[in-house]
């Protein structure tokens, strides 16, 4: 049976969601502890790859207990709705640091809080991805809903990294007031923000479980632990598709975790926002266009693995035309999209097919083994995507201490900058304000 528009629509919503909670975790949560809130970079590093060590036990075992599970409602939905609620909930919080700690407490307040994050994540991205073979008949119709599940996503990850940053300050703006200092006004704006993408995520993934249905035929025979180590040992196309995804992954991250960094302390100066929104938004509309048809355009012509091929060989290209370009004097925002074109594309491409291609391992696994191991094959997919993002930040924050980037400068920065805007409020209009850069303000008295 044909999926109907209505589920379709709805499995899509879900992808949204989740894909908005994660991207805001993945990209912005070591950018608002080191830089806003002051936390050692080093202790971020560790803290964030400490957490995907642990998920590395939590994630497997969580695919065992769904896979055990029989309600009215099916395998899936029950933890779907109770992760989507508690991982929300655990995102508010995260992003509501309370500012009095001192560092030692903000630490243990990141460490405690993204631990939970993550574990709640995977109680409901576990069910979510293990519900496509369930209730699709396979072929076609599994290739076509994970390609839309996954250009969803896309859009919600390009959302957040379209418009957090302008959100964050026009809603931090509002909250704190007029006379706030540049970090009362993140600290709030985080906040806030983050309390709407949870509210999103929670009514988007309510719609999905109302009207999603698992097939009955689909019944998933439990495994131990062991066994599951066993059946994803056995299956070598899943276990290839892990290491790819975890390569794959690793590289978006440490690209995604470093970029506000480069337009905030490279580009520099006041415009420095406005080119980090004009990058984020090409790059994010290239990465949905890539999904909705870059990628279809490509399946008419070529297999997925030849398509696979193409996407590694836009990769390096991207990534060396970026590195090429640090040699220059480069200055100028529009030339970095020459390289974020390809970056970009490949990675809402690769997206799609690295999906597509863990949903056929589960076929392949049920010939070779016997049994369908959807929420085993799909709870490795979760553990090496947060993998990816915990190597990912902690690679990170080490460059982010050896280029000097520390809470100290950051501090000296907001100082700077915070000085400069309340020159610019003053009722004394015989005053101007001359930069070469935030680290070098001059003022000037006329008259």
């Amino acid at each position: 049976m044909n999926l109907t528009g209505k589920e379709i629509i709805s499995y899509g919503l879900g992808a949204v969601g989740k894909d908005m909670v994660y991207m805001l975790s993945a990209s912005y949560i070591l950018y608002y502890f080191q830089d806003v809130l002051g936390v050692s970079a080093v202790a971020m590093g560790i803290i964030l790859l400490a957490a995907r060590i642990f998920d590395a036990f939590n994630d497997p075992i969580m695919g065992v207990v769904v896979a055990k599970t029989h309600t009215k409602f099916g395998k899936f939905r029950p933890w779907l709705m109770i992760g989507t609620i508690t991982n929300a909930v655990i995102l508010f919080l995260m992003f509501a640091a309370p500012p009095t700690l001192d560092s030692n407490g903000l630490t243990v307040y990141v460490a405690v809080f993204y631990i939970l994050w993550g574990v709640t994540y995977t109680m409901m991205d576990i069910p979510y991805w293990s519900m496509i073979p369930a209730f699709t008949e396979g072929g076609k119709e599994r290739e076509g809903l994970t390609t839309l599940a996954r250009s969803c996503a896309s859009v919600g990850s390009a959302l957040i990294i379209i418009f957090t940053m302008i959100l964050v300050n026009k809603i931090g703006g509002a909250v704190a007031g007029v006379d706030a200092t540049a970090k009362q006004i993140e600290i709030a704006g985080f906040k806030w923000f983050a309390f709407i993408v949870a509210v999103l995520f929670v009514v988007f993934i309510i719609i999905t479980c109302i009207n999603i249905k698992e097939k009955s035929t689909v019944d998933m025979e439990s495994l131990s632990v062991g066994e599951m180590f066993k059946a994803l040992l056995s299956n070598d196309q899943a276990m290839t598709i892990v290491i790819a995804i975890v390569l794959i992954n690793t590289s978006i991250y440490i690209t995604s975790n470093l970029v506000i960094y480069f337009f905030k302390y490279d580009f520099g100066g006041t415009g420095w926002f406005n080119s980090y929104t004009l990058f984020n938004t090409f790059g994010g509309g290239i990465q949905i266009i890539s999904m909705m048809l870059f990628y279809p355009l490509l399946r008419k012509k070529l297999s997925n693995n030849n398509i696979f091929y193409v996407c590694l060989a836009s990769a390096i290209i991207g990534y060396g035309v970026l590195l090429a370009m640090t040699f220059t004097s480069m200055s100028s925002v529009y030339v970095l999209f020459i390289p974020g074109f390809f970056i970009f594309a490949t990675n809402g491409v690769l997206q799609v097919l690295t999906t597509v291609f863990l949903a056929n391992t589960v076929d392949y696994g049920q010939l070779k083994n016997g049994r369908r191991d959807e929420s085993v094959i799909f709870s490795m997919q979760t553990f090496v995507v947060k993998l990816a993002s915990g190597v990912a930040a902690f690679i990170a924050s080490l460059c982010l201490q050896l280029n000097n980037l520390s809470n100290a400068n950051t501090t000296e920065a907001d100082k700077t900058v915070d000085f400069a805007k309340n020159v610019a409020h003053s009722k004394n209009h015989n005053l101007i304000v001359v930069c070469k850069d935030e680290a070098d303000l001059n003022v000037v008295r006329l008259g």
